[in-house]
């Protein structure tokens, strides 16, 4: 089997179908998506720029790879927007009433 054909066997799962499932309309986010995005809210209204994934990485304590893989997610289910390639350009999509606090 290819690396092609392996990765497109991957992005056929169920996990496309969940994600599909969900609408920003509906403000379905998981509790730790919730926080992410409550971050990235703060984080812009106190900085006044969008954090990077490594100021992410720093404040929730994880790798950065599980912090690319949340933005990914995010942006995949429409809460927030980037422009790849081009650092603090995630915007958030969500209004502040749609966010959780932030723990």
């Amino acid at each position: 089997m290819t690396i092609q054909a392996d990765s497109d066997r991957r992005r056929d799962t169920g996990m496309d179908i969940a994600l599909a499932a969900q609408s920003p309309a509906q403000g379905s986010y998981t509790a730790k998506q919730g926080q992410y995005l409550a971050f990235i809210y703060y984080y812009t209204k106190i900085h006044g720029c969008s954090p990077s994934e490594a100021d992410m990485q720093r404040y929730f304590r994880v790798s950065p790879p599980a912090v690319h893989q949340m933005v990914l997610t995010l942006e995949v289910q429409g809460f927030i927007e980037r422009t790849p390639g081009l650092g603090r350009s995630v915007r958030l999509l969500l209004p502040r009433e749609k966010l959780p606090d932030l723990m």
